[in-house]
């Protein structure tokens, strides 16, 4: 998608960006991975949540979750639940910085990560959270969404992958993502 490596223009448009924080500190924090496998045309990595879960059933999301009392940073959490869920190993993960927070409607303060990962990696989809583990490419979200979820005056894109349907939190962390750093400029009201 650019003749640049990944890891170098990822890098020059992270310093360039001042990820939005949101000062709600009596929100429980959580930390997702936006990972992009490092090749050429990349992939973006991705799950769909279990459909036995109590919430987020069946979802598309980004490997991640609630932050532990343990973690010593967002990003640490980001990475255990990563490998808790994907079986990503914290040392195949290049981590370019964290991006602008969310709120998600369950009361969540979510951070995401924005790594590179190698192309090509093994990953297995924890039963207990997980009913799969997928890579979409990149480019997929260079084209217009597929249709948009409007509620008052909500307007988030949506995008079809395959059976899977990419929405909510996640498209809009990934539109955000796309007009910051590919300079898309995906239509977003929240």
């Amino acid at each position: 998608m650019t003749n640049m490596p990944l890891h170098d223009l990822l890098s020059m448009k992270h310093q360039q960006l001042t990820p939005r924080q949101i000062p709600q500190p009596d929100l429980a924090e959580a930390g997702v991975l936006l990972a992009l496998t490092d090749e050429p045309s990349p992939n973006v990595l991705l799950t769909r949540r279990a459909a036995h879960l109590s919430s987020h059933k069946g979802e598309v999301a980004f490997p991640g979750g609630k932050r532990d009392p343990e973690d010593d940073s967002i990003v640490a959490t980001a990475l255990r639940e990563a490998h808790e869920e994907v079986a990503l190993h914290p040392a195949d993960v290049t981590v370019i910085g964290e991006l602008d927070q969310v709120v998600s409607r369950f009361g969540y303060l979510v951070t995401p990560v924005l790594a590179i990962i190698p192309p090509g990696l093994q990953h297995v989809a924890s039963p207990d959270e997980l009913d799969a583990v997928f890579e979409v490419p990149l480019s997929l979200f260079t084209q217009p969404p597929s249709r948009y979820f409007e509620r008052g005056s909500i307007r988030l894109p949506s995008y079809d992958f395959e059976d899977f349907h990419i929405w909510g939190l996640t498209a809009m962390m990934i539109a955000e993502f796309m007009n910051n750093f590919w300079d898309a400029d995906i239509s977003l009201k929240y």
